[in-house]
């Protein structure tokens, strides 16, 4: 391998969010553009994991304080994800039916021991294996100490000649731990310690970001972004930008293609209007809405970030307005949220309804049958939905932040390049306005019908992020080989 990614998540073995998704898609493209590139993540106690074969490759301890923890790195017979994809296996750490949390929601309760596990099983899985990919690629706070380790820990020194990329998927989670933790970390310089330091915590993302050669963001608005607002990380971010860049995350257009897809009810084949409207009628074996009018859609976790708790007000005041349009959710989330959202449903039977869980296949088919997608972020690092929305024929109704103003031009702007509604502040009456103004388009059938071809023309697929990252990769495996 070149380049071997480190993640806590991978689709379609383990996914809960974005991550999954980009660590399941990134490398199989590299492979296609000639970047040799392997993933690993723990091996948990789900479903697509348990259903798949592996063989071990490497076995070894971890030293936690007191405790050597045995671990057994597997790879998975056949490749079936287009690249070489590896779990490490320790009992008793993620061997459960859950990634973050078990199946109530719950948080396990000991994610330092876990990550701190897995992270140094990778790195001793490398250190002692033939073969050592150029790059190490890793992914959010997770893996967040890996760079340091590999710089300052002596068991893992020999690494310390492998460049480190560091993506940030996610800047609100920091995964911070107090100093009175410091004795489960391995071994380290003592003069290091204030790589790991900030906040007066242990911070791995703090540490990621200082110590890997290169730092990348999801999305260059989202870059920004977190330069001025990072809970706190703000003066770190502008120092270490010299070595940053924000790179827009792509979609796998093999998943995500209206000709093929297998979880929608009518693939396109020539007439998009006709494609919409199959789709847009399968629905109603799932939800009861109004088909005689415009149907806006939200798809996503049902929490403050993804701006979920603006939602049934958002409802309420559209309907109440007299706006024809009917509203249909999809998500899990907030137990009050889930509360509300159901007290609307029988409010507005007819005209909303609701989907409490996490279903792929169903994702799917509100991105075909949809009219528009509704996404008020209040952080949105890069976003997915809205590119998977644009190929469906969905129009976005988005907030500017992150990933989203990137990709999606207004409707207003000048030079026809507009691509959805965009609203700036996180209100109730901008979210509004932005309903109101993607009704106007909806009128004007003509207007809708070209922005909808030109939605479905643009190009998402990874080949062009990959590329940015292949030469990422190039950049440092030559200095490394300049050094030698």
């Amino acid at each position: 391998m070149k380049t071997l990614h480190v993640s806590a998540e991978c689709y379609p073995a383990a996914k809960a969010g974005g991550l999954g998704d980009v660590v399941g898609a990134l490398p199989a493209y590299l492979e296609k553009i000639g970047v040799p590139s392997g993933v690993i993540i723990p091996k948990y106690g789900v479903k697509w994991i348990n259903n798949h074969e592996f063989t071990p490759v490497y076995r070894g301890h971890v030293r936690l304080h007191n405790q050597y923890i045995p671990f057994t790195i597997e790879k998975e017979k056949g490749d079936s994800l287009g690249f070489p994809f590896f779990v490490a296996n320790i009992p008793g750490k993620f061997d459960r039916p859950g990634i973050y949390a078990d199946p109530g929601g719950s948080g396990y309760g000991d994610e330092l021991e876990r990550y701190l596990s897995f992270q140094q099983a990778v790195l001793q899985w490398i250190a002692n294996t033939p073969g050592k990919p150029e790059v190490i690629h890793c992914h959010d706070h997770h893996t967040g100490l890996m760079p340091f380790m590999v710089k300052h820990c002596p068991e893992y020194r020999a690494l310390a000649h492998i460049p480190t990329v560091f993506t940030i998927h996610n800047g609100a989670y920091h995964g911070a731990f107090s100093w009175e933790k410091m004795y489960l970390l391995p071994f380290f310089n003592a003069e290091a310690r204030g790589l790991l330091d900030w906040a007066h915590t242990i911070n791995p993302l703090a540490a990621g970001i200082k110590c890997s050669w290169r730092v990348t963001t999801v999305s260059r608005s989202y870059l920004y972004e977190l330069m001025e607002s990072s809970n706190g990380m703000e003066s770190l971010f502008r120092h270490e930008q010299h070595k940053s860049l924000g790179i827009i995350n792509g979609i796998d257009a093999k998943v995500w293609n209206p000709r093929t897809d297998p979880f929608i009810a009518a693939p396109l084949k020539k007439s998009l209007a006709d494609f919409k409207k199959a789709n847009k009628n399968a629905l109603a074996k799932h939800f009861n809405f109004d088909l005689q009018v415009p149907l806006i859609v939200f798809i996503g976790r049902l929490v403050g970030e993804k701006g979920a708790d603006l939602l049934p007000e958002l409802i309420s005041r559209s309907l109440n307005s007299g706006m024809r349009v009917s509203f249909l959710v999809l998500g899990t989330g907030e137990a009050y949220l889930h509360d509300a959202l159901q007290r609307l449903k029988h409010i507005y039977h007819g005209r909303f309804d609701v989907a409490l869980e996490y279903n792929e296949g169903l994702a799917h088919q509100l991105y075909a049958g949809a009219d528009f997608l509704i996404m008020p972020s209040r952080v949105e690092p890069c976003g997915l939905n809205q590119m998977y929305a644009m190929g469906y024929g969905t129009v976005p109704i988005v907030r500017s932040i992150g990933g989203l103003r990137d990709t999606v031009p207004d409707i207003g702007e000048a030079g026809g390049v507009g691509r959805g509604v965009r609203f700036d502040h996180f209100s109730i009456d901008d979210a509004f306005m932005a309903v109101y103004r993607a009704l106007e388009l909806y009128q004007r059938r003509e207007w809708l019908k070209e922005v909808r071809e030109r939605i479905m023309d643009v190009d998402f697929s990874w080949e062009a992020s990959a590329a940015q990252y292949r030469n990422i990769y190039n950049e440092l495996t030559s200095l490394t080989k300049a050094n030698v």
